[in-house]
């Protein structure tokens, strides 16, 4: 890893998010959602962080911690239920006044043809990876409109405009996400609210390596254009570009944060 990549995963910031409130869900384990929380730490941000593994979460937030020297706002959260979103959000509040950032991490995939998928393997790719996305866009309103400003981010995914078998489920679902991105951006414009997404194509966590075969994984690597796949952090900049004033006049936008081939 060159000098330049080294100082972009280290706790080294720019202050994008200095002094404001972001709340993550699904912050634990080794993904995308953990590396988000540690850039916007390097920012300045003051965290919120969710997931429903508890044990994992408090983990996280011990990290967070030794690494940043200020321990994150945790609050155990299950996205398929209204309620404990509804209390994410007003904890969230509670513990730093305000919410000024949304990231929507939490997501579920999993690998099956249409032959052979069930009701509930869809359902619950549906729910856990686009309805959950919706139950907190709404749940955290409440609190942006009154304050007639705000950032969403969602994680969407290529695979919601590129073909890939065993994913009719999880393709489905990021590509609502990236519709419901654009709609609701439309919908709060006239509030001061940003709602914006990013795209991967793939990015290497344990996780990812535990659920997915070897070969599936270097032929998705192949795919790209660097010959590999992206760093969970590579991907977390760009949320925190998003959630920045940097992208001030950017709203509806899905951003593919990819190196595949054209």
């Amino acid at each position: 890893m060159s000098e330049q990549n080294n100082a972009a995963v280290s706790g080294s910031g720019h202050g994008l998010a200095l002094d404001r409130s972001v709340v993550l869900t699904a912050a634990a384990g080794t993904g995308i959602g953990f590396s988000a929380a540690q850039r916007f730490a390097a920012n300045g941000a003051k965290l919120t962080i969710s997931d429903r593994h508890e044990r994992r979460l408090e983990e996280a937030a011990d990290q967070l911690e030794a690494e940043f020297g200020v321990r994150p706002h945790t609050v155990p959260c299950d996205v398929t239920d209204q309620a404990q979103i509804d209390h994410l959000m007003d904890s969230a509040v509670q513990a730093h006044g305000r919410i000024d950032v949304l990231v929507n991490n939490a997501g579920l995939g999993g690998t099956a043809s249409v032959l052979e998928m069930t009701d509930e393997q869809w359902s619950s790719v549906l729910d856990v990876t686009l309805t959950s996305t919706f139950r907190a866009t709404r749940s955290v309103l409440r609190h942006m409109v009154p304050q007639r400003s705000g950032v969403i981010v969602n994680n969407a995914s290529v695979v919601g405009w590129r073909a890939q078998a065993g994913q009719a489920h999880y393709a489905a679902a990021k590509a609502g996400v990236m519709a419901l991105t654009r709609c609701s951006a439309m919908d709060v414009a006239e509030y001061g609210i940003r709602v914006n997404a990013v795209s991967p194509s793939i990015a290497m966590h344990a996780h990812l390596a535990k659920v997915t075969s070897d070969d599936l994984l270097a032929q998705l690597s192949a795919q790209e254009a660097f010959g590999r796949a992206a760093e969970p952090w590579e991907i977390a900049n760009v949320m925190v570009f998003l959630a920045s004033d940097y992208s001030s006049y950017m709203t509806g936008e899905v951003i593919s944060v990819s190196s595949q081939h054209a």
